[in-house]
């Protein structure tokens, strides 16, 4: 194996692990997971920087529990942006 390879099989290790190091982080993932969105995962954590991050949660785990949201996440931004955060004003 030459180093090249070897330097791109220890990057790809590297990139598997978490690197948490503030709490808004840590919400961001968390949000991330209960939305079912890992995709986003930069964007939540740059919510959770800037917003109340127990405001997050609870509004996130809110929208999980609906069963009839299919894209958890684009609702989870429209609620928050909307000015209210309790789901059931919203149908």
């Amino acid at each position: 194996m030459a180093l090249d390879e070897h330097y791109l099989d220890t990057v790809r290790e590297r990139s598997k692990k978490s690197h948490v190091y503030k709490k808004y982080q840590m919400t961001g993932l968390m949000l991330a997971e209960i939305l079912n969105d890992n995709a986003h995962k930069a964007l939540y954590i740059k919510l959770a920087k800037a917003h109340d991050e127990e405001k997050l949660i609870r509004l996130a785990r809110d929208i999980a529990e609906k069963k009839n949201v299919r894209n958890k996440g684009a609702y989870f931004m429209k609620m928050l942006f909307d000015g209210t955060t309790d789901p059931s004003h919203h149908r």
